[in-house]
């Protein structure tokens, strides 16, 4: 049984779910999970159907736990320097994904757990979501790009209270602080994920593909050299069949048909 399912809902055009499926272990990270996970966003990544990404969990009390603690138990110092490997493609991969992802949480989603969620491009919680990075109570750091994507949502002196203190904090925190980005009644994070995915998708796949590029390249670069980014981005787009698309249905007052090309 896979640790990680593709889900395509025909209703919901151009939106795929990825679902953390590992319940019996609250989806904590293995190193197959983290496998099954690099492979199933690599197929997402090359299937020009797909506009928008949902990161969900089947797992009725948590989002995701975090790294597998009795794995790590079981491996010896060489074993933990391959696992690293794996588990660095697999939050790499994740946060390259060229389409937007929106991560759904509910329950526990701490140490690797919320660190896949940071590698969304937006987070829902329910009420139900605990949120933190525990790292260095149990003796590491966050290594899935929690100290970096965390410093970069909620600046240097959030990020270092939840980080240095591994303090857990609930959903209402976590959006009052930007950690979410939006916050819902408990037991309704996916659906409103979905619904939030799909209102990205509606939308032209050049446009927003070339929009998270320019967003995520120009983040840290230099303002000019973002803008150089930016302008690149918009040339790819403004001479696509999308951007012919969307201006003839505005005239036309009707809804665009991308070709997504």
């Amino acid at each position: 049984m896979g640790s990680v399912t593709i889900n395509r809902h025909d209703d919901v055009p151009g939106v795929t779910e990825l679902v953390l499926d590992r319940p019996e272990a609250h989806n904590a990270i293995s190193t197959e999970f983290a496998r099954q996970l690099t492979a199933a966003t690599a197929e997402l990544a090359a299937d020009p159907s797909v506009r928008a990404v949902v990161l969900t969990s089947s797992a009725p009390k948590a989002f995701c736990v975090g790294a597998d603690l009795k794995e790590r138990n079981s491996i010896d110092d060489d074993g933990l320097r391959a696992q690293r490997l794996v588990f660095r493609e697999m939050f790499t991969d994740l946060l390259s994904l060229p389409v937007p992802v929106v991560a759904a949480l509910h329950g526990y989603a701490l140490g690797g757990g919320l660190e896949l969620a940071l590698c969304c491009d937006l987070i829902v919680a329910d009420e139900s979501a605990v949120l933190g990075l525990p790292e260095v109570s149990v003796g590491v750091i966050p290594g899935g790009g929690g100290t970096q994507l965390l410093t970069r949502r909620l600046g240097w002196n959030r990020a270092a209270d939840l980080i240095f203190t591994a303090r857990r904090l609930d959903a209402a925190e976590g959006y009052r602080l930007g950690l979410v980005d939006r916050l819902v009644d408990a037991g309704s994070a996916r659906a409103s994920a979905v619904s939030l995915a799909s209102s990205i998708a509606a939308h032209s796949p050049v446009g927003v593909r070339s929009a998270k590029r320019a967003m995520r390249q120009g983040f840290d670069a230099p303002l000019a050299a973002a803008l150089d980014i930016e302008d690149a981005a918009w040339r790819a787009t403004a001479f696509s069949g999308d951007r012919k698309e969307g201006v003839a249905a505005f005239n036309e007052k009707r809804r665009p048909d991308w070709p997504g090309e």
